[in-house]
């Protein structure tokens, strides 16, 4: 059963997912040649924490960090180290999860690292766009084929 949510659970939702989204936008700015995903982390779990959220992920399961981080063809759910340094024509993608006021926040970014291949940037830019499309066939009621079929 779904449970429609009330304007106030909307509204915490949002400022929980509004942590997420200044988090990551920090990351993005940090992400550069020469960064080890191990600082990516500490950089995200101190702007979580500055928001008065805590991290979802760190302790999850085990999980040792407050973001995934995934690198070239590293698989999903990547743990960030301090010897996996960012270099030039990479892509990472960076999961990233936070808990505000009993709330989760959670969403992911794929980022281009300095100068990368035009085949990599099509093959970002067609997943980004059937992703938008299966968003976009999301309707009350739909069937999930209708998203497999528009993505």
């Amino acid at each position: 059963m779904i449970e429609v949510k009330t304007p106030d659970e909307l509204q915490a939702m949002r400022a929980a997912g509004l942590v997420v989204a200044r988090t990551l936008a920090a990351v993005r700015a940090a992400a550069k040649p020469g960064v080890s995903t191990a600082e990516l982390d500490e950089l995200a779990e101190q702007t979580i924490r500055d928001a008065g959220a805590v991290p979802s992920f760190k302790g999850y399961h085990g999980f040792p960090a407050s973001i995934c981080a995934s690198v070239n063809e590293q698989i999903v759910h990547g743990i960030p180290a301090k010897t996996q340094m960012l270099a030039d024509g990479d892509i990472i993608s960076v999961d990233c999860g936070a808990i505000l006021d009993g709330w989760h926040g959670d969403s992911a970014v794929t980022l281009a690292i300095g100068k990368v291949s035009d085949a990599d940037l099509a093959l970002s830019a067609a997943t980004e766009a059937a992703m938008w499309a299966g968003i976009e066939a999301v309707t009350a009621g739909g069937r999930l084929t209708d998203i497999s079929y528009a993505v």
